[in-house]
């Protein structure tokens, strides 16, 4: 397993099964609960450009509420929806309280209006359970595919074909096909998931 895979000991069990083992204090069952939704819960700070120090404050914050909550969840099944609105309030607030900051800075008077671009909650959460439906997608797909998607497409600067190959074990030239071949699963595996482009 390379630096970049997740654990796969209890990464099959469903969410409710996860939160199951973690409420009879299965440690492994949380650590898969969370690299399971760490992207998710970590790209909803990075949509509305926090800074990292406060996007890492909102993170903690978030499994310090799921921990907490963890006995007091009705619907383990929805748990992704619920990091989703836990995380973008938790942001809302943040941005809040910044906007107030800003204009008590400046010496404006300050209201609950958004006085900036970024994007409003429930564009936020659309976008980051779309983001979710495809890193869920790619650990569906085969490991060898998963992991060519993510040197081609997650890392950046993408790898080069010869690197790609070297580690994957492959001819260099065959890299464009089994790429298509990849991309064509992770096409299937994104409609099963009704994704929405």
């Amino acid at each position: 397993m390379s630096s970049g895979d997740p654990p796969r000991g209890l990464s099959h069990l469903t969410d409710e099964q996860l939160v199951e083992e973690c409420r009879k204090g299965n440690g492994q069952a949380w650590g898969a609960l969370v690299d399971r939704y760490k992207s998710l819960v970590y790209s909803i700070p990075m949509k509305y450009r926090m800074p990292e120090e406060d996007a890492a404050d909102v993170f903690q914050n978030v499994w310090l509420d799921l921990h907490s909550e963890l006995e007091k969840l009705r619907e383990p099944a929805a748990l992704r929806g619920w990091l989703v609105s836990v995380t973008a309030h938790k942001c809302l607030r943040w941005k809040e309280r910044e906007s107030k900051r800003a204009g008590v800075a400046l010496g404006w008077e300050t209201t609950d209006e958004p006085t900036d671009s970024r994007p409003l909650p429930g564009e936020v959460e659309a976008q980051a359970e779309q983001d979710q439906l495809v890193r869920d997608a790619v650990e569906s797909i085969p490991e060898r595919c998963r992991k060519m998607i993510r040197m081609l497409f997650y890392e950046q600067p993408p790898r080069p074909y010869l690197e790609v190959a070297k580690e994957l074990g492959l001819a260099e030239g065959s890299i464009g096909f089994i790429r298509g071949r990849c991309l064509d699963k992770l096409k299937k595996a994104l409609d099963k998931c009704r994704f929405s482009r």
